[in-house]
C-alpha cells in the first residue's frame, strides 16, 4: 500500500489540485452556512455557490443560470435521461449508442424495462458513432438522443454536433455526457447544439461527489428526486457548498490553460505510443488516431491479456476495461463494438495522462510495460 507507481489512470479519476483544496477549506471550517438561509451565514454560502456557477458556465460557454449542481456525472446523466423522458412521455423512444458509460447505459436499460423503445447506434472501426444509423433511428417518437462526448476507454470524440442537428430536426432533446471531455478539450454547448450536458468534478481535478448539468432554457425536464426547490427545483437537497466551490475553481483553472495543457498531454501521449510501438511488434491502437482526447492512449498488446500485462508492470497504475468473472477474463465491450476480435481485444490497456505526468514518467512506464510484455512472451515460447 506504500508503493507509488506511476499514475496513468487519469480517466478514472484525478487528484484534487492544491488551489482547489485551498478554496474549499474555508467552507469546511468557518463558512458553514446553508445557502437557503437568509442571514449572513447563508448569504455568504449562496454567494460562493453563485460564483462557482459562473465559473462552471464560463468553461462550457453558457449562462450561469443554465448550470444545475449535482453529486456527480452519474446523477447528472440520470437527471437528464429520466428527467426528459418523464417530461416527454408522449414520445416513448430513446436513441443512444453501444459504447456508453454505465451512467448512461443503465438509465436507458431501466427505461427499456418500463416500456420504452431504446435504439443503440453502433460505431465504426475507429470507435465513432455511425451518424447515418442515428439518422435512421431518430423519428417522431424519439424523446431523447443521449451520446457521450468522448469515450472513456478510447478517448474517441463523438460527432455530437451532427447528432444534435439530427435530434433537433426531429423534435428530440439532445444530451451528451461530457465527463471525460470537459477540462481536456474545448467544450462549448452553443457550438455543439446540445440541450443538456453532464460534468463530473473528479475528472477535472475537483473533488469526488460533485458535478453539474447544463440545461438549455426551455428544455423539458422533470426532477427524479423529490424534495425542496433547490437548483431551480430540479435537484433538491442542500448544496454541497465546499465541493461546489472546488468545482468552480477547477473549471476556472482549466479554462486558463486548456490549450497549453492539451498540447502537453498530446505530446507525451504520442511519445508513449512511439516508445511502445517501437519495441512491441504488432501493437494495435484502439480508436481514431486523431479525433480523440489528447491524454488518452488505448492500445492492444499482442499475445497477452491487459490484466496479465499490468500485473507484471507494477511500476504503472493503469486500467484495462476488461472484466474478470470466476477466473474468466472478458474483453472490453467498447473495443469489441469496434469490430476487434476478442482475442486481440483482451490485450487492451488504457493509459491516460494528466497534469502530473512527466517525460520521465512516460519513459519509465514504457520500459515497465515493454518488460512485462517480453516476460509474458518468453514464458509462452
Amino acid at each position: 500500500m506504500d508503493e507509488r507507481p506511476i499514475y496513468l489512470d487519469y480517466n478514472a479519476t484525478t487528484p484534487v489540485l492544491p488551489e482547489v483544496v485551498d478554496a474549499m477549506l474555508p467552507y469546511l471550517r468557518e463558512h458553514f452556512g446553508n445557502p437557503s438561509s437568509s442571514h449572513v451565514y447563508g448569504r455568504r454560502a449562496q454567494a460562493a455557490v453563485d460564483h462557482a456557477r459562473e465559473r462552471v458556465a464560463g468553461l462550457i460557454g453558457c449562462d450561469a443560470n443554465e448550470i444545475i449542481f449535482t453529486s456527480g456525472g452519474t446523477e447528472a446523466n440520470n437527471l437528464a435521461i429520466r428527467g426528459v423522458t418523464e417530461a416527454r412521455a408522449d414520445r416513448r423512444a430513446v436513441v443512444t449508442t453501444v459504447i456508453e458509460h454505465p451512467a448512461t447505459a443503465q438509465p436507458c436499460a431501466w427505461l427499456e424495462r418500463h416500456g420504452w423503445r431504446v435504439a443503440r447506434v453502433g460505431v465504426d472501426r475507429e470507435g465513432r458513432a455511425r451518424a447515418e444509423e442515428a439518422r435512421a433511428a431518430v423519428d417522431a417518437t424519439t424523446a431523447l438522443v443521449t451520446v457521450m462526448h468522448s469515450n472513456n476507454e478510447t478517448g474517441v470524440l463523438q460527432p455530437i454536433t451532427e447528432l444534435a442537428y439530427i435530434a433537433r430536426d426531429r423534435g428530440a432533446v439532445m444530451h451528451t455526457d461530457a465527463a471525460q471531455s470537459v477540462g481536456k478539450v474545448p467544450v462549448h454547448v452553443r457550438e455543439l447544439g446540445v440541450d443538456l450536458l453532464s460534468i463530473a468534478g473528479h475528472k477535472l481535478y475537483a473533488p469526488k461527489g460533485v458535478g453539474a448539468l447544463y440545461v438549455r432554457p426551455g428544455t423539458p425536464l422533470q426532477p427524479f428526486v423529490l424534495g425542496a426547490g433547490h437548483e431551480h427545483g430540479l435537484r433538491p437537497g442542500t448544496e454541497n457548498v465546499a465541493c461546489i466551490v472546488g468545482l468552480g475553481v477547477a473549471c476556472e483553472l482549466a479554462s486558463q490553460d486548456l490549450d497549453k495543457r492539451a498540447a502537453c498531454m498530446q505530446r507525451l501521449r504520442d511519445e508513449l505510443w512511439e516508445r511502445l510501438a517501437a519495441q512491441v511488434p504488432g501493437l494495435g491502437l484502439n480508436g481514431d488516431p486523431v479525433r480523440r482526447l489528447p491524454n488518452t492512449l488505448s492500445v492492444r498488446f499482442p499475445g497477452a491479456s491487459g490484466n496479465e500485462l499490468l500485473a507484471g508492470a507494477t511500476a504503472v497504475a493503469a486500467s484495462t476495461g476488461s472484466a474478470c468473472h470466476a477466473g474468466h477474463e472478458s474483453a472490453p465491450g467498447v473495443i469489441l463494438a469496434m469490430g476487434v476480435a476478442e482475442a486481440e481485444a483482451l490485450g487492451t490497456v488504457r493509459l491516460t495522462l494528466g497534469r502530473g505526468t512527466t517525460d520521465d514518467d512516460v519513459s519509465h512506464s514504457a520500459d515497465a510495460l515493454i518488460g512485462s510484455w517480453r516476460r509474458i512472451q518468453s514464458k509462452r515460447r
